[in-house]
Protein backbone atom coordinates (compact mmCIF):
# COMPACT_ATOMS: atom_id res chain seq x y z
CA UNK A 1 0.00 0.00 0.00
CA UNK A 2 1.31 3.22 -0.73
CA UNK A 3 -0.33 6.86 0.31
CA UNK A 4 -2.00 9.07 -1.12
CA UNK A 5 0.07 12.97 -1.94
CA UNK A 6 -2.03 16.35 -1.45
CA UNK A 7 -0.53 18.10 -3.87
CA UNK A 8 -2.23 22.03 -2.90
CA UNK A 9 -5.12 22.73 -0.54
CA UNK A 10 -7.40 25.83 -1.14
CA UNK A 11 -10.02 26.97 1.51
CA UNK A 12 -13.58 26.96 0.11
CA UNK A 13 -15.76 27.78 3.33
CA UNK A 14 -13.82 28.85 6.62
CA UNK A 15 -16.32 28.75 9.41
CA UNK A 16 -13.98 29.11 12.11
CA UNK A 17 -13.82 27.39 14.66
CA UNK A 18 -16.40 24.90 13.75
CA UNK A 19 -15.68 24.37 10.21
CA UNK A 20 -13.43 25.03 7.34
CA UNK A 21 -14.34 22.92 4.07
CA UNK A 22 -10.83 22.58 1.75
CA UNK A 23 -10.58 21.22 -1.79
CA UNK A 24 -7.43 19.43 -2.00
CA UNK A 25 -5.85 18.13 -5.47
CA UNK A 26 -4.73 14.76 -4.75
CA UNK A 27 -2.55 11.98 -6.42
CA UNK A 28 -2.67 8.66 -6.39
CA UNK A 29 -0.29 6.17 -6.06
CA UNK A 30 -0.50 5.03 -9.76
CA UNK A 31 0.08 8.75 -10.70
CA UNK A 32 -3.86 9.70 -11.20
CA UNK A 33 -4.56 13.16 -9.83
CA UNK A 34 -8.58 14.26 -8.19
CA UNK A 35 -8.77 17.65 -8.97
CA UNK A 36 -11.61 18.26 -6.69
CA UNK A 37 -11.33 15.91 -3.21
CA UNK A 38 -13.50 17.88 -0.66
CA UNK A 39 -12.05 17.66 3.27
CA UNK A 40 -13.91 19.03 6.24
CA UNK A 41 -12.37 20.31 9.11
CA UNK A 42 -14.26 20.49 12.35
CA UNK A 43 -12.47 20.59 16.05
CA UNK A 44 -11.91 17.03 17.78
CA UNK A 45 -14.25 16.09 20.58
CA UNK A 46 -14.81 13.71 23.21
CA UNK A 47 -17.27 11.54 24.33
CA UNK A 48 -17.70 9.45 27.53
CA UNK A 49 -19.99 6.75 28.86
CA UNK A 50 -19.73 7.43 32.44
CA UNK A 51 -20.66 4.66 34.66
CA UNK A 52 -21.90 5.71 38.09
CA UNK A 53 -20.16 4.25 41.83
CA UNK A 54 -23.75 2.45 42.38
CA UNK A 55 -23.27 0.52 38.95
CA UNK A 56 -25.79 2.34 37.07
CA UNK A 57 -25.05 5.04 33.73
CA UNK A 58 -25.38 8.31 33.33
CA UNK A 59 -26.92 9.61 29.83
CA UNK A 60 -28.77 12.81 28.97
CA UNK A 61 -31.96 13.18 26.53
CA UNK A 62 -31.54 15.54 24.75
CA UNK A 63 -32.35 17.92 21.10
CA UNK A 64 -30.08 17.66 18.66
CA UNK A 65 -30.22 19.68 15.90
CA UNK A 66 -28.35 16.84 13.26
CA UNK A 67 -30.99 14.13 14.39
CA UNK A 68 -33.98 16.62 13.53
CA UNK A 69 -35.39 15.14 17.45
CA UNK A 70 -34.37 14.05 20.93
CA UNK A 71 -31.82 11.55 21.42
CA UNK A 72 -30.20 9.63 24.29
CA UNK A 73 -26.33 10.98 24.26
CA UNK A 74 -23.32 10.57 26.15
CA UNK A 75 -21.32 13.39 27.70
CA UNK A 76 -19.49 14.80 25.07
CA UNK A 77 -17.86 18.00 24.29
CA UNK A 78 -15.10 19.99 22.12
CA UNK A 79 -11.18 20.12 23.04
CA UNK A 80 -9.99 23.11 24.12
CA UNK A 81 -6.81 24.91 23.14
CA UNK A 82 -4.30 22.51 24.46
CA UNK A 83 -6.01 20.35 26.27
CA UNK A 84 -5.42 16.72 26.33
CA UNK A 85 -8.59 14.41 25.14
CA UNK A 86 -8.49 13.01 28.71
CA UNK A 87 -7.91 16.35 30.62
CA UNK A 88 -10.98 17.31 28.28
CA UNK A 89 -13.40 14.33 29.28
CA UNK A 90 -12.97 15.40 33.09
CA UNK A 91 -13.34 18.62 32.42
CA UNK A 92 -17.06 17.74 30.71
CA UNK A 93 -17.65 15.22 33.50
CA UNK A 94 -17.24 17.71 36.23
CA UNK A 95 -19.55 20.44 33.81
CA UNK A 96 -21.90 18.99 32.80
CA UNK A 97 -22.71 16.26 36.01
CA UNK A 98 -20.86 17.89 38.41
CA UNK A 99 -18.97 14.12 38.85
CA UNK A 100 -15.58 12.52 39.09
CA UNK A 101 -14.77 9.58 38.19
CA UNK A 102 -11.84 7.34 39.86
CA UNK A 103 -11.14 4.91 36.80
CA UNK A 104 -10.69 6.19 32.88
CA UNK A 105 -10.91 4.13 30.22
CA UNK A 106 -9.66 5.24 26.97
CA UNK A 107 -11.32 3.51 24.28
CA UNK A 108 -9.43 5.16 21.26
CA UNK A 109 -9.34 7.86 19.29
CA UNK A 110 -11.51 7.66 15.91
CA UNK A 111 -11.43 9.83 12.82
CA UNK A 112 -15.26 10.41 12.02
CA UNK A 113 -14.89 10.34 8.49
CA UNK A 114 -11.94 8.20 7.34
CA UNK A 115 -12.02 10.14 3.46
CA UNK A 116 -13.19 13.17 3.99
CA UNK A 117 -11.68 14.35 7.79
CA UNK A 118 -14.75 15.80 9.73
CA UNK A 119 -12.64 15.65 12.89
CA UNK A 120 -11.43 12.83 15.73
CA UNK A 121 -13.41 11.53 18.61
CA UNK A 122 -11.76 10.48 21.39
CA UNK A 123 -13.89 7.94 23.44
CA UNK A 124 -13.84 7.24 27.32
CA UNK A 125 -15.08 4.95 29.94
CA UNK A 126 -15.13 6.66 33.32
CA UNK A 127 -15.89 4.29 36.47
CA UNK A 128 -17.09 5.01 40.02
CA UNK A 129 -18.54 8.37 38.86
CA UNK A 130 -20.01 10.40 42.08
CA UNK A 131 -21.45 13.75 42.56
CA UNK A 132 -18.89 16.35 43.81
CA UNK A 133 -20.69 19.27 42.64
CA UNK A 134 -23.20 21.01 40.88
CA UNK A 135 -23.31 20.93 37.17
CA UNK A 136 -22.50 24.15 35.78
CA UNK A 137 -23.55 23.13 32.02
CA UNK A 138 -23.45 26.04 29.60
CA UNK A 139 -24.51 23.93 26.86
CA UNK A 140 -26.64 25.20 23.97
CA UNK A 141 -28.73 21.87 24.53
CA UNK A 142 -31.68 21.96 27.03
CA UNK A 143 -30.48 18.33 29.49
CA UNK A 144 -32.73 15.83 31.01
CA UNK A 145 -30.39 13.49 33.07
CA UNK A 146 -30.93 10.06 32.86
CA UNK A 147 -29.87 6.95 34.60
CA UNK A 148 -30.25 3.63 33.40
CA UNK A 149 -29.24 0.02 34.77
CA UNK A 150 -26.31 -2.32 32.63
CA UNK A 151 -29.69 -4.09 31.16
CA UNK A 152 -31.16 -0.97 29.96
CA UNK A 153 -27.92 0.03 28.09
CA UNK A 154 -27.70 -3.21 26.48
CA UNK A 155 -31.30 -3.26 25.86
Amino acid sequence: MHPWKTQARRVLLDASPWLVVENHVIELPNGQVIPAWTWVDTPDFINVVVEMADGTFQFFRQWKYGFDRISLAPIGGYLELGESPLEAAKRELREEMGCEASEWVDLGRYRIDANRGAGMGNLFSARGAQQVAAPTGGDLEEQTPVRLSRAEVLA
